[in-house]
């Protein structure tokens, strides 16, 4: 089933940038699992690995967020301290490891 959302480009995206070495080398920086709820995406920063559907497990952290919203905080035109202030963000789970969802561990915009 296709995505309706704007960001499932980017989400394919992650999955390519983490096979990369930059990629590997950014999971083992930061270690998180991120849960995204429109529709389901699991980001594994742990392993790596960016899914479609529910986790099988609990995240460290789970996000709700609109869809253009994401696509602003993946893109750096976004804060997402500010975001989560200014609530555009929800967050459930653990805040310090919700701390970690920078824009960082977003593939750069020239490979959007």
């Amino acid at each position: 089933m296709a995505s309706s959302l704007k960001s499932a480009a980017l989400l394919e995206q992650m999955k390519l940038h983490f096979a990369t070495e930059e990629g590997k080398k950014l999971t083992k920086k930061i270690g998180l699992k991120l849960g995204v709820d429109e529709e389901i995406y699991v980001v594994d920063l742990k392993e790596g690995k960016v899914t479609k559907g529910p986790y099988d497990g609990k995240p460290d952290a789970t996000f709700s967020f609109t869809d253009n919203d994401f696509l602003a905080i993946a893109s750096g035109k976004l804060n997402p301290q500010m975001a989560f202030l200014r609530g555009a963000i929800k967050i459930k789970g653990s805040i310090s490891a919700a701390q970690k969802f920078t824009p960082d561990i977003f593939p750069k915009p020239s490979k959007l």
